[in-house]
């Protein structure tokens, strides 16, 4: 061995070796395959800059863009009990709630919140697909009714964000129950006369749909969203046909007279905006940080004077 094996060929070989890359800072489409730096897809609302795709988002990330400088204050939600039916399958129910509770870093899959968006006060609920998909259990029943009381008490439109593959099976008929409790909330809203606004996002099904998520005033729909009761995959085993294409889409729904709106979700806020303001009378919001300005008189001119 010389000096040129043991000196030159390690330094050649650290130039050019690969480096270990953390596995978080990169993110896969998956409709396309691209590959996205994870900063560039949260300064895009987790939407794919090459397809287009709306990727699941966080409700505290989708909050942190909705309101006012990203600042809301979280609306306190009972606790229900923990473990009511004592229910095991592969893990205890307890075992599952602590590793999406890690996984996420959030107690449950529901989040409530109360700010501003454009300077126009609302109470949000985001649902968290992250979070055992997002399932509906007595936890997300208590978050919704905590979220009418408090947009009743406050006089404020409610929005919801819903994320969910049905009702959570761990709570068994408890997890049901949710779908009329959650309805009696709605109801309040309407007795109160607050609009509420319900956007559906990928995916939304099983017993939210058919409850909750499709009370609104108004339903709006992110891109390309699954939107339905039963699956299309659990439908087509039924009836041993094709189901058309994008069949309980948001766009195929939206066709067929069940949404409102399908808004992509960079021009959701202004749209919400625009609508809340609307529902509630008041004026188009101001673009900008300052207050509309106050419109004045124009002052009447004296006579001329003669300048001959």
């Amino acid at each position: 061995m010389n000096w040129i094996t043991n000196y030159v060929r390690p330094k050649i070989n650290s130039l050019f070796s690969r480096r270990e890359v953390p596995e978080n800072l990169w993110t896969k489409c998956s409709e396309c395959g691209t590959m996205l730096f994870h900063r560039e897809l949260s300064d895009n609302l987790n939407v794919c800059t090459n397809c287009d795709h709306h990727m699941a988002i966080t409700p505290r990330a989708r909050f942190a863009a909705l309101f006012d400088g990203g600042i809301f204050s979280e609306v306190k939600v009972p606790d229900p009990v923990a473990d009511p039916l004592h229910f095991r399958d592969q893990k205890k129910y307890p075992d599952r709630m602590k590793a999406a509770q890690k996984s996420t870093g959030e107690k449950e899959a529901m989040l409530v919140a109360e700010g501003e968006i454009s300077r126009t006060p609302i109470i949000a609920v985001g649902q968290d697909f992250s979070f055992m998909g997002g399932s509906m259990g007595m936890y997300v029943g208590n978050a919704i009714i905590a979220a009418a009381e408090r947009a009743v008490k406050l006089k404020r439109p409610l929005v919801l964000f819903s994320a969910a593959g049905g009702a959570r099976m761990q709570e068994g008929i408890l997890s049901l129950m949710q779908m009329p409790r959650t309805t009696v909330a709605v109801e309040m809203l309407k007795e109160a006369g607050l609009p509420y606004i319900v956007v559906l996002t990928h995916p939304t099904t099983g017993g939210v749909t058919a409850s909750y998520a499709m009370l609104g005033d108004v339903h709006i729909a992110e891109p390309n969203a699954l939107i339905c009761f039963a699956g299309p995959r659990v439908i087509e085993q039924t009836i041993r046909e094709k189901l058309p294409e994008g069949f309980q889409r948001a766009e195929y729904l939206l066709d067929h007279g069940m949404l409102d709106r399908v808004t992509h979700r960079k021009k959701l806020r202004e749209e919400l905006v625009t609508i809340l303001r609307l529902l509630t009378r008041q004026s188009p919001a101001v673009k900008g940080d300052l207050p509309a300005p106050k419109s004045e008189a124009p002052k009447a001119e004296g006579p001329k004077a003669d300048t001959k």
